[in-house]
């Protein structure tokens, strides 16, 4: 029906529109003219899929003459799901950045606007009767950001919430309860993010669930049948989910009972709540899908996600902790492979991307690749990861190879102290953000690593800040990153190439949209004229995911043969 080579046109999600037709959402990379050049870009685009026909599928919002075609075409708002025809879709054609909403049949193509885009609002959100009610205003020229509501079937937006998204924190809208005046979001109390509810019918403001160690960072989870707000994601509770709906904490409970020790997701149910596709996973097993009958309280297994590692021995992850040299506790994951003898082992260090990110328990195909080779991993939840509370999210601010880049050279000479790892076999791996950190472990401490791979990473500071000039948020790009160019030439692998004694491995996918490909072509060149040994791997039609299997193949390929050859000679 719908065929995608993932190579220049991906899939980026799919979903049912109604019991007949799916609503795709592809994405490419492409170019767009900016004066007298043309700018790399990400674009989206949205199919309508009749899942009983063998007809082509066709594009929902066609391009017209004199109007701005939106480079992100598939932000759709509600699903509308007592109106099979018909969706709610934020797009800017009318002016760019600024998305109008629009009800666009899916049968007829046809749409009605029903909000002008206006008030530097980037993103509307409707309640559960699909009624527009909020809508996020950010200026992308100094981070004031509002958050403006509406009552039901009004058009007066007026200001909830506002703060600036550079400089203080957050506020985040999860979304309605099925009573229109009930809206829940997130904010931070006692510097965590924690769950509220507001009446906005007296703005009245209760505390639903905080935790004194953890930001609660998951979305809100509805119920199918009753349509209301019952729970939130939150990784630090039990089983990754908190319930206020008694019916739900209940079979949440019983799920937990028969599979212990496994993280396990209800994927979907059916409308009236009776059968469910279940996802599980434990650390030393891949994720599974079950398919299950509350009426008949059965289980039965339908398939695993990775069936080929269904006889690999696959080992659990300890969470551990250790002490930056400023007395800060980090936390990260130890995996260690079979160690009969106790000796120091060969080891990756494997920071994760982000660097607003953080690495969990729970399986980790990278992790379990390195550990099958022999190699103990540490994951280390450095500064400026997220989840641990708001000073610690902002310490990454500026800060990208100082005390971020310390957390992890910290943690490395802990396994060290602990004759966990080899001090003679340690590479650092990372990609993304990681990647960066990898390159620049090899420069800030060049005695510590025997050698790094770096995918997909950041070499060059001044550029990333001058790249990002021809994008609309290139202010907060030098807010984050920082904006004086000694400072950030500083805290650049690129120049800091004649530091690096040890052997570096650079893989980049060409049509990378987040790292531009060119930090690694000039790292490679620059590397090349220092007489760096180094190794460069392009991947063709490579985002900045290793999303095409040739690619994955070729990078972990690439790693067995670069580890192996200098950790276990």
């Amino acid at each position: 029906l719908l065929n995608s080579d993932n190579e220049t046109v991906r899939i980026r999600w799919f979903r049912w529109a109604n019991d007949d037709q799916i609503i795709v959402s592809a994405v490419y990379a492409d170019k767009r003219p900016n004066g007298f050049s043309r700018t790399k870009v990400t674009e989206t685009r949205l199919y309508v899929l009749d899942a009983n026909t063998p007809k082509e599928p066709e594009l929902l919002i066609k391009p017209r003459r004199h109007q701005y075609y939106s480079q992100y075409q598939d932000n759709v708002i509600d699903f509308l799901p007592d109106d099979p025809e018909h969706i709610l879709l934020a797009i800017d054609l009318d002016q760019a950045l600024l998305p109008s909403v629009f009800k666009v049949n899916i049968n007829t193509k046809k749409k009605k606007r029903i909000e002008k885009g206006k008030r530097k609002i980037r993103d509307w959100i409707t309640d559960r009767q699909g009624n527009l009610r909020i809508g996020i205003s950010i200026s992308y020229k100094n981070g004031e950001t509002k958050i403006l509501h509406a009552e039901p079937n009004s058009k007066d937006f007026e200001p909830l919430f506002s703060y600036n998204a550079m400089t203080e924190p957050e506020i985040a809208i999860l979304g309605f309860g099925l009573d229109p005046h009930t809206l829940y979001y997130k904010k931070y109390h006692n510097g965590f993010l924690a769950l509220f509810r507001m009446d906005l019918r007296n703005k009245s403001e209760s505390l639903v669930l905080a935790d004194d160690e953890r930001d609660v960072d998951g979305r809100l989870i509805y119920s199918r049948k009753s349509g209301d707000a019952i729970g939130v994601g939150h990784s630090n509770a039990k089983g990754g989910k908190y319930f206020w709906d008694e019916e739900a904490k209940s079979f949440a409970a019983a799920i937990s009972n028969a599979l212990p020790d496994t993280r396990a997701v209800i994927v979907s149910f059916d409308k009236k709540e009776n059968r469910y596709l279940l996802y599980t996973e434990k650390e030393d097993q891949p994720g599974e899908y079950f398919l299950g009958d509350r009426t008949t309280k059965q289980l039965g297994f339908m398939f695993g996600q990775y069936p080929a590692l269904d006889d690999v021995v696959l080992p659990e992850h300890k969470r551990v902790t250790y002490k930056a040299r400023d007395g800060i506790t980090i936390e990260g994951y130890l995996t260690l492979p079979d160690n009969p003898n106790n000796a120091p082992l060969p080891t990756v260090i494997f920071p994760h991307g982000g660097p607003g990110a953080r690495d969990y328990d729970g399986f980790d195909y990278w992790t379990g690749f390195f550990v099958n080779q022999g190699y103990a991993v540490l994951r280390p939840n450095f500064r400026g990861s997220s989840g641990y509370g708001y000073e610690f999210a902002q310490a990454q601010m500026k800060a990208w190879g100082l005390s971020m880049q310390d957390d992890i050279t910290d943690g490395t000479q802990w396994l060290i102290d602990e004759s966990i790892a080899d001090p003679d076999k340690i590479c650092i791996v990372g990609a993304s953000y990681g990647g960066y950190a990898a390159a620049m472990g090899l420069v800030k401490t060049p005695s510590l690593f025997k050698c790094g791979i770096s995918i997909a990473g950041v070499m060059n500071l001044k550029m990333l800040v001058y790249e990002s000039r021809k994008y609309v948020g290139s202010n907060f790009v030098e807010n984050q990153i920082g904006d004086d160019n000694d400072d950030l030439a500083s805290r650049s692998p690129y120049y800091g190439v004649e530091k690096i004694t040890s052997p570096l491995l650079l893989i980049h996918g060409e049509e990378d949209r987040v790292v531009d490909v060119s930090h690694s072509r000039q790292m490679f060149d620059e590397m090349k004229d220092e007489n760096k040994q180094v190794e460069y791997i392009e991947l063709e039609n490579g985002s900045h995911f290793l999303k095409i299997q040739r690619n994955r193949h070729a990078v972990f390929a690439a790693m067995e043969r670069f580890l192996a050859h200098h950790l276990k000679q």
